[in-house]
């Protein structure tokens, strides 16, 4: 009779336990967060390591507190409309190029200049310095929350109609730039017929031939497979494009020190591994896309392209003045390389 008991009081006390541990478990989960995380590249993208990282890191640090939800290839729409959801609450987290940035934070256009960083040491530099955090905390002034400077890389040339090697052979192209409007104005310098539009729409518009080619770092040629509607390749590197990990104020400003905190550890590690990402990228990409079938053209004069393009220098210098150019072209970042 005692075994018995003994018996049922176990299983008694182990049934208690498993469902304290059940219920337990059912708060823990009812109390996380899903976090909406934001981008307009695949899931094998250098963007989406850099989520992966993300989400490792807040998940680790707020002991499960947050949890990510990663959203790819622009299911929550293109750049801009992400950028928009962050003001108004209906997205979290956003990894973007500054391409749209510049319509909602001004001061990000100088990013944008034809040829301002001659290779990925200087941009880093500047961008990793005060001339960078001075950027990211001027996007509080605009509903958003800088968090860190990421990267997708310099950009390049692709199309399919022709080869280019310098300014002249861009001439009557149909180019896809970003919606903004430096990279606009260089475009329609060299002669060529910029026309944007959300990154979403591009892969079917070169399809189609609604446009003839596009620009875009090799880590975006690679992962958006260009290579299946663009034949020519030129590696003219005509802009640095940095990327951004940005937050909504609507979240971040609810929360505690704290929390805070661990959402900018968790954009720097995400732009660590995107970085790191894009640098194996540019190493094996070209010959990954040469082994594709893209004519790719290596032996680039820069000089002419450079002098085409100055006419963006003047619209940016015109509207914004020179102050955050001259900044950078005085920095230690440019004197030291």
């Amino acid at each position: 009779m005692s075994k018995t008991l003994s018996r049922r009081s176990l299983a008694a006390a182990v049934a208690g336990v498993t469902a304290s541990l059940l219920s337990l478990t059912a708060v823990n989960a009812e109390a996380a967060q899903t976090i909406t995380l934001g981008h307009t590249l695949s899931d094998s993208s250098h963007y989406s390591v850099g989520a992966d990282a993300f989400k490792e890191t807040l998940e680790r640090l707020s002991d499960g507190e947050f949890q990510v939800e990663e959203h790819p290839s622009g299911s929550l729409g293109g750049e801009r409309a992400m950028i928009e959801g962050l003001q108004i609450g209906t997205v979290d987290v956003v990894i973007t190029s500054t391409g749209p940035l510049g319509n909602f934070v001004p001061q990000t256009y100088v990013l944008d200049l034809p040829f301002l960083f001659k290779d990925y040491k200087q941009a880093r530099c500047v961008l990793d310095g005060p001339i960078g955090q001075d950027l990211l905390d001027k996007m509080g002034e605009h509903n958003l929350v800088g968090l860190a400077w990421s990267e997708n890389g310099f950009r390049h040339l692709t199309n399919s109609k022709r080869a280019v090697k310098t300014p002249e052979d861009v001439k009557g192209l149909k180019i896809r730039t970003m919606e903004n409007k430096v990279h606009m104005a260089a475009f329609k310098a060299m002669g060529a017929h910029p026309t944007p539009m959300a990154f979403p729409e591009l892969f079917t518009a070169l399809q189609q031939g609604t446009v003839d080619g596009q620009e875009n770092p090799i880590t975006v040629i690679v992962a958006t497979k260009f290579w299946e509607v663009q034949n020519h390749l030129s590696l003219t590197g005509h802009v640095y494009s940095p990327a951004v990990v940005l937050g909504s104020p609507v979240l971040l400003d609810g929360l505690s020190e704290e929390e805070r905190g661990w959402f900018k550890q968790a954009a720097e590690a995400s732009a660590k591994a995107t970085r790191d990402e894009v640098t194996r990228l540019e190493k094996e990409g070209v010959k990954l896309l040469r082994d594709k079938g893209m004519q790719v053209e290596t032996d680039i004069d820069k000089a002419p392209f450079q002098e085409a393009v100055q006419p963006a220098y003047k619209i940016y210098t015109d509207e914004y003045g020179s102050e955050m150019l001259d900044r950078i072209h005085g920095s230690q970042c440019y004197q030291a390389s």
